[in-house]
């Protein structure tokens, strides 16, 4: 299959680095591991959004931050143009329906990001949002796994990935979109972004090249160069919902916290500390005289003697076998893998598996993938199997039991990141977990500080009173203290 390489007389320099005006841009949300890793989530199939060709610009060209506004951010990016039309093609043909490649800069506004909830019509459908250019690469002479994306903000490089590193290969994002439309001449893909992407302020010049260092001459887009300005015209407020950041966009347009200049993520660490030192029983006492008593994560025990356990919830569902749904959803990149690959550092997995024990719900590849991303731990009120190698890993894990059977004997991988059931109680994602040889107890967070340290100080209180039991005295009025007893705890408790 052969395309014509001599792009037509553009009508408008937006698109001088182009074949034709395209009739469409399809985006990719995420498709990069590096991305993925950095955001804390792994898709299991592409995702996508449009955006108009009027967003298109040339290369040198300004791109203007909205007068209050302030997290505009660049994604340097790979574009696909297509090259003969493709309607329902396998992934092995469809590199061949892809004409060029080319630099692309997908900019967003993520003040508008949260409104649009995935669509990205305003954030990132503005006029001048999508540079692309200057020069283009013919695909036949290219490795579509081999090309090499970068950018630079004011000379300092920013982004440097390879399309090694896709979570989902050019081929199977065209034979996909295919499945669903027709793929015309001149159309554009952007294929996502790597790591790195951040804010950008008016002043800044950011430059996006794509090339095939490997390749017979080495073929490069050239650099692709946008300025930041700013604009002067406010939003109406009375046409639509006007600009907002939040802490979570301000995270995701800078590309995590530390970069936005917000605290790290996870528990505070003074309050990790202090739930470090509080038994679980404390905890679930003080829980309930705030009128909580479903909070334990009931039939699990730890897997190794002595090991606390204190982390956020991130959490993932198992429903019963069903061939069919095992079929579609137990194989691949399944819920459980893309949960064990996004866990954070200090966050806990915790398993729905109903307490059904027939089966295992993890084994030693899963708990060393999670001790490598710095988990917390893992809790599940199904089976664990490889047991002994699992508790050699060293990452703390509850579980309901062992057992050699593998996960499809019983269960069928489902969803993450989602309320679940463990144990009887309810875990949403965030949920504080403290466990210890007591078992496992959900905190929410907004009770976590003050719950932990009224049980603390009930620590200080019955070890006070166990000293006064050991020394010979009658638990009447000492415990709990009342009468003269608790006057002389308060006298000995300001002494300390």
């Amino acid at each position: 299959m052969t395309h014509d390489i001599e792009p037509t007389t553009p009508v408008d320099p937006r698109f001088a680095a182009l074949p034709q005006r395209p009739g469409k841009i399809v985006a990719v949300h995420l498709s990069y591991a590096s991305r993925a890793d950095q955001r804390g989530r792994r898709p299991a199939a592409p995702s996508y959004f449009l955006k108009p060709s009027s967003s298109l610009a040339a290369s040198r060209d300004e791109i203007e931050r909205p007068a209050g506004t302030e997290l505009l951010a660049f994604e340097a990016e790979v574009a696909l143009i297509i090259g003969t039309d493709a309607r329902h093609v396998g992934a092995a043909e469809a590199w061949a329906h892809v004409g060029w490649v080319t630099a692309s800069d997908d900019f967003g506004l993520y003040d508008l990001r949260a409104n649009d909830r995935g669509s990205n019509v305003r954030s990132k459908g503005r006029d001048g949002y999508t540079p692309i250019g200057p020069h283009l690469i013919d695909a036949r002479q290219v490795d579509p796994g081999a090309l090499r994306v970068r950018a630079w903000v004011n000379g300092e490089l920013a982004q440097d990935d390879t399309t090694a590193d896709l979570i989902f290969p050019f081929a199977q994002i065209v034979a996909d979109l295919s499945q669903h439309m027709t793929l015309e001449r001149g159309d554009v893909i952007l294929t996502g972004t790597p790591a790195g992407s951040s804010v950008v302020v008016p002043g800044d010049v950011v430059e996006v090249e794509v090339d095939a260092p490997d390749a017979a001459g080495a073929p490069s887009s050239g650099r692709l160069r946008t300025t930041v300005v700013q604009g002067e015209r406010p939003f109406d407020p009375a046409l639509g919902s006007l600009p907002a950041a939040d802490d979570l966009q301000r995270a995701e347009a800078w590309g995590s916290r530390e970069a936005a200049g917000l605290p790290a993520p996870g528990l505070d660490p003074e309050l990790r500390a202090k739930l470090e030192r509080a038994p679980v029983a404390g905890l679930s006492q003080q829980l309930r005289k705030r009128g909580l008593n479903n909070v334990t994560i009931d039939g699990v025990r730890p897997l190794r003697p002595g090991a606390k356990l204190v982390g956020l919830a991130r959490t993932l569902r198992f429903v019963p076998n069903r061939e069919d749904l095992f079929d579609s959803h137990g194989g691949g990149y399944n819920a459980q893998k893309r949960a064990f690959d996004a866990v954070r550092e200090g966050e806990v997995i915790v398993i729905e598996a109903r307490g059904e024990s027939g089966s295992g719900t993890l084994g030693d590849i899963l708990a060393i993938r999670a001790h490598a991303r710095g988990a917390a731990g893992i809790v599940t009120d199904g089976g664990v199997r490889d047991i002994d190698a699992v508790s050699a890993v060293g990452i703390p894990v509850y579980t309901a039991g062992a057992h050699p059977a593998v996960l499809g004997r019983r269960h069928v991988p489902w969803d993450a990141d989602v309320t679940i059931a463990c144990g009887g109680t309810t875990v949403q994602p965030g949920d504080i977990l403290v466990g210890d040889a007591d078992g496992v107890i959900v905190i929410p967070p907004a009770l976590a500080a003050e719950v932990v340290d009224a049980a603390l100080e009930q620590e200080i209180e019955d070890g006070w009173i166990a000293d006064r039991v050991a020394e010979g005295h009658a638990v009447d009025g000492l415990f709990p203290l009342a009468g003269e007893w608790k006057d002389r705890y308060r006298a000995w408790r300001a002494t300390i």
